[in-house]
Formats: C-alpha cells, structure tokens, sequence
C-alpha cells in the first residue's frame, strides 16, 4: 500500500485540479463554450426531425436505464460463467463493495461539491425540449445536475472491473459509459462538464482509496466471512437461504437503478 499511496495522492491531485478548472474561473472558463457547442450540437435536430426527438426520448427513457444495468451484469456474468464455485462467490461478494463503494462516493461528491446547476435544457432559452416534441416519458432536463452520478456509477463500475478483471474488461466497461452515459448529454438533461468534470473528478479522489489499497480486498473477505451460507441461514428462512445459496453460489442484487433513473 505504500508503495501506492504516492499514485493516490497525484489521481486525488488531478481530480482537485480537474476540478478546480471548471470551478474557478468565472463563467466555468473554456468548459462553458464546450459545454454549449456540444448542446446546441445535439439539440438543434430535436426540431428539424422527429424521428431524431423519438431517439433521444426512447434513449433516455428509464427502459433503457435497465439495460445498462443488463450491460453491466452481462459483463459480470461472463466472468462468473467462467469461474469456480468460490471464484463465483467472489465475483458476487465483489459486486456487493461495488455497490457499497458507488453509493459512499455518489453521496459523499453529492454533498461536498459546492455546486448546484440546471442542465442546459433549463439554462438556455432558444431551445427545444424533447419533453416538447414528443410525448413519451423521457429524462430531458434537472435542476441539478452536477455531479452526473450515472456517468459516475458507470465509472465507478469500469473502475471495478479493471482492478479485478483487467484491461480487457475496463475497454468493455468504456464502452457500457460512453453508450450509457451520453444520452443524458445529448438530451440536455447533463451537461458535458457534470461528467468529464464532476463524475471524473469523484472517480478520481474516492476510487484509488478503495482500489488501490487493501480496503476493497478487506471488505469482500469480510462480506465473505460474514454471508457464508450457514450464516444466511442463521438469519433467514430455510427457503430464503436457498434461493440466495443457489448452488453453493452468494447472489448479490444490485439496487442501482434509482441512480440511473434521475
């Protein structure tokens, strides 16, 4: 770990620094022109073609939120079709301090960014909103939206996959964000800045604590310790401990969506 700590502290000093070029200068420096020219970009289709606004509204509709958590959990998958049945568990185990990580460092960039922001389909006015085109329900606009916490679940969850399964799963993973997490800012509903500023600047800082020192190792030998299934079944119904315990094997769910559905 002490090795590492040197690289923690220059990714924390990034993140700052990432963090502060957007924050410090007045009106956001050079991040607003390209936040705007990457708004108007996206937006200026909305109301020249319609089968355009039916695209952005079905891509960011909350079905196709589930289907990155379907992306997501395919890619895990085909790491646990692979392993044993203790590697099984891991993998699950894993996916719990992920979850557990992902909710800490949300909540945590939530409340101690000093920043509150509506999304550029509310800060300019010689706009239109997919909301006004099509009528279908769809995430077009907030009155906050900084941080972007889908890009940065999404982040934090590539993280996760390059530090347990390689790079190989990290290029997967970029790609589950880029298709998932852009939508919001094709729509207007983020700007560009909430994710290669706020959610990168989150991953940046939280991650490395968690990935780069024995915490994550810690806490999924501990989950596993803790949820063996004699426990489970200490603490539950026989029937309920085996449909945790299928086969030997711990299964985590995975509450996320509520993160991709704001």
């Amino acid at each position: 770990m002490k090795n590492r700590i040197p690289l923690i502290l220059l990714l924390n000093i990034a993140g700052v620094a990432l963090f502060c070029s957007w924050y410090l200068p007045a009106n956001h420096g050079a991040w607003l022109p390209v936040d705007s020219a990457i708004f108007h970009f996206f937006n200026h289709g909305v109301s020249v073609s319609h089968a355009y606004a039916w695209l952005l509204a079905i891509i960011n509709n909350r079905a196709f939120d589930a289907c990155s958590l379907l992306a997501m959990g395919c890619l895990m998958l085909s790491y646990w079709l692979k392993a044993p049945t203790a590697g099984r568990r891991q993998i699950a185990i894993m996916g719990l301090v992920m979850l557990l990580a992902a909710v800490i460092i949300n909540q945590l960039a939530q409340h101690l960014m000093p920043v509150q922001r509506a999304s550029p389909s509310l800060f300019f006015s010689d706009i239109t909103r997919v909301s006004d085109v099509v009528n279908f329900p769809t995430k077009d606009a907030s009155k906050d939206s900084f941080p972007g916490d889908h890009g940065m679940m999404l982040l934090i969850f590539a993280s996760f996959m390059w530090r347990y399964f390689g790079r190989r799963a990290l290029g997967v993973a970029l790609i589950i964000f880029v298709v998932f997490a852009f939508p919001r800012v094709m729509i207007g509903a983020h700007w560009f800045s909430d994710i290669a500023v706020g959610s990168l600047t989150a991953v940046l800082i939280g991650a490395p604590w968690v990935l780069m020192t024995p915490l994550s190792d810690k806490l999924i030998a501990f989950f596993r310790s803790l949820l063996t299934q004699q426990n489970i079944g200490q603490i539950m119904s026989p029937a309920a401990a085996k449909v945790i315990n299928y086969k030997g094997t711990f299964w985590v769910p995975f509450y996320i969506f509520p993160f991709f559905s704001t």
